[in-house]
Parts: C-alpha cells; sequence; structure tokens
C-alpha cells in the first residue's frame, strides 16, 4: 500500500487519530521532524508534539524533507482557516484550488537557480472531493483561493479588505507545505476547515476560543472525509513526481 501523510495541527488530537501512537523522530540536514506512524499512514502535528511551535516559526522544509525521505507520496493538509467571504460561514469545509504567497517563501533552493511552477495536486484534490460528496457534507466547497500571511498575529481590518479582493480564505501553513511538496515531487492538498470569519467580516467580534471551539465541532467530519480519502489513496496507482521543476538562469 502508498505511504500516506497527513499534516495538521491541533486537530489531530482532536480526530483521535495519534492515540496509542509513540512518537518518532527524523532528522534531515534542514532539522528534526516528530511524527506518529500508524500502518501506512504518518501524521505529522505541523507544530510540533505539544503543539508549542507558532506559525511563523515551523519548519516546513524538515517537516516535507522527513515525508520525503519515508517514502511519502501523497499528502494531506488539514488546514484551520478564516473566511475572507460572508457566504463561507464557519460551519464549511474547503478544499483549495489554488494559493497566493508572495512573501516570506521558503525553499529547498537556495543556492541553485532551480524554479517551480506551485500548484496543488489535482488527485488528492480530486479525492478530497468525492470523499466530501460522499460523507453527506453539505456546506462545503470545492475550490478556492488560499492567502498565506505570516503570523503569528491574526490580520488587521485593512489588511482583510485588501484581501479579501484576492482570495476566499486565508491560513498561515498551507502554502508553504504545498510548495515545499512540489519541489520534492511530492502530492499534496489540503482540506481546509473554516474556523471563523475574519477581523472585519461579519459584525461579531473575533475570539481565540471560538475559533478552536469551531475547529472542534467539525472534528467527526473531518475525521469521516480523512478516513475515506486515505483508503481511496491507499490503492491508488503509483505515479511518478509532480513534473515541476525547469533550469533557470
Amino acid at each position: 500500500m502508498n505511504l500516506i501523510a497527513v499534516i495538521g495541527g491541533m486537530i489531530l488530537k482532536d480526530l483521535g487519530v495519534i492515540e496509542g501512537a509513540s512518537p518518532q523522530e527524523v532528522k534531515t540536514v534542514y532539522g528534526s521532524c516528530t511524527f506518529f506512524f500508524k500502518e501506512n499512514i504518518v501524521f505529522l502535528p505541523r507544530h510540533g508534539e505539544r503543539h508549542s511551535i507558532p506559525p511563523h516559526r515551523v519548519n516546513h522544509l524538515a517537516n516535507i524533507a522527513s515525508l520525503k525521505e519515508l517514502g511519502v507520496e501523497w499528502i494531506i493538509g488539514v488546514n484551520s482557516v478564516g473566511s475572507l467571504k460572508e457566504a463561507i460561514t464557519p460551519d464549511y469545509l474547503l478544499v483549495p484550488d489554488d494559493y497566493i504567497n508572495l512573501w516570506n517563501i521558503k525553499t529547498f533552493y537556495n543556492e541553485e537557480a532551480i524554479h517551480i511552477t506551485p500548484g496543488l495536486s489535482e488527485e488528492v484534490r480530486r479525492i478530497l472531493i468525492s470523499s466530501l460528496k460522499e460523507s453527506n457534507i453539505f456546506n462545503y466547497q470545492e475550490k478556492g483561493v488560499y492567502i498565506q500571511t505570516t503570523g503569528p498575529r491574526l490580520e488587521t481590518k485593512a489588511e482583510i479588505r485588501m484581501l479579501k479582493s484576492f482570495g476566499d480564505v486565508v491560513g498561515m501553513t498551507m502554502a508553504s507545505e504545498a510548495t515545499a511538496a512540489k519541489e520534492l515531487g511530492l502530492h499534496y492538498a489540503s482540506l481546509c476547515s473554516i474556523d471563523n470569519f475574519c477581523h472585519g467580516i461579519g459584525r461579531a467580534p473575533l475570539l481565540q476560543e471560538e475559533i478552536k471551539r469551531n475547529l472542534q465541532g467539525k472534528a467527526g467530519k473531518i475525521r469521516q472525509v480523512i478516513e475515506k480519502a486515505i483508503a481511496k489513496l491507499g490503492e491508488a496507482p503509483k505515479i511518478s513526481k509532480e513534473p515541476s521543476l525547469f533550469q533557470g538562469t
């Protein structure tokens, strides 16, 4: 069976997927990474085992390099995001089809003139969408643009007014994971949990506890979708790495 990775934050504990699994460490030239292994699935807590690493200090290169070293080919990211659109309410799940990340870009190619064309895996996206449909989850979107900000603070109202013209949701980690995975030829897509309206969208004030509560409330639905997607990816035929690299000057 294929080796599949699921990268998540606090939601991994809420899903109960790492219960009974012992943490293991992989060391790479980019740093070390702690993960939990269950059969053909690697669960990787992006913020560390104790959820103590803030988003702007997550070592995405170490995380993705570790998965590559383990032989992972498919990656599902589970990301908590804020909505930039009133129509995308905090009970929604979303599978982004593109992203914007124009700043603080992490790359494996700091010493070479190599460029990639960034993007998300259409195969993993297709499987996530079909898994959503089979799970009878009605509040979801098959497309959307994810905008990554640096964090760790949330965005100002003025920043949100600017960003809402270009994207649908905002987060702090997914784009970095997608870019690093593409550079190493791994197939990555994300299931985003809409857990709040962004600052200034809607009338209610933005509270951290509400964001956490909304995410926990969708844990059962997210687990159902992830389990179906893992089953599909486990039987998917082996395919070559993402054809993304070209030499530049």
